[in-house]
């Protein structure tokens, strides 16, 4: 199991909504290399427990994710890397 950095934050209060602050930070790390085309990226629920929110929310950003054609989804086994 992939554990997320622990240092990642996300501003609740702040002026971009939290599931794209989300986004970001997980399109950060595939674009660095920290997720190779391939690998998975951390669960909905180790991305709820390492940031605090909600399954909706962390949803909604791997669904920014996979609108962009960076990552998909495998019903069962998570959210991988696009190949690219």
């Amino acid at each position: 199991m992939i554990r997320y950095r622990s240092r990642m934050r996300i501003d609740h209060e702040g002026a971009v909504f939290p599931y794209r602050q989300l986004a970001n930070l997980l399109r950060a790390d595939i674009k660095s290399g920290r997720y190779p085309p391939g690998r998975p990226i951390p669960s909905v629920r180790a991305l709820m427990r390492d940031t605090g929110l909600g399954g909706m929310t962390v949803q909604r950003a791997i669904q920014v994710l996979v609108d962009e054609g960076l990552v998909y989804t495998v019903p069962g086994r998570g959210t991988f890397v696009t190949e690219r």
